[in-house]
């Protein structure tokens, strides 16, 4: 993971709160910590290729592909933002959104998709 996010580029990471990995099943996250690869691949999941603030994601469906080259839709209502993917959905924290990095923006989300 660190070596995909040490690129070059800009990113955008919709990361998961502790909330949020508290919310997953007994058992999933010692699995994962166990299983470095499909902890990768659930993470990356939640990253995209590009720099993108909350300003910048039109109203309605916008379908993206990740850095772990899943699709993922960013679905902008009047006043919420939801991201769907094959494998859950979560929402953008207002408040928790727009964290500027040297290399890309941060947006908590309140579930691991």
């Amino acid at each position: 993971l660190t070596e995909a996010l040490s690129r070059p580029g800009a990113f955008t990471v919709f990361a998961p709160t502790n909330a949020a990995f508290a919310k997953l099943p007994a058992g999933v996250l010692s699995n994962l910590l166990a299983r470095p690869d499909d902890l990768r691949t659930l993470l990356l999941r939640h990253v995209l290729p590009e720099r993108i603030t909350t300003v910048l994601i039109p109203k309605g469906i916008t379908r993206i592909e990740t850095v772990g080259g899943g699709i993922i839709s960013v679905i902008r209502y009047v006043e919420a933002i939801r991201i769907k993917s094959a494998f859950g959905s979560a929402n953008l924290i207002t408040g928790a959104s727009d964290f500027v990095a040297s290399n890309g923006v941060l947006h908590a989300v309140d579930t691991i998709f």
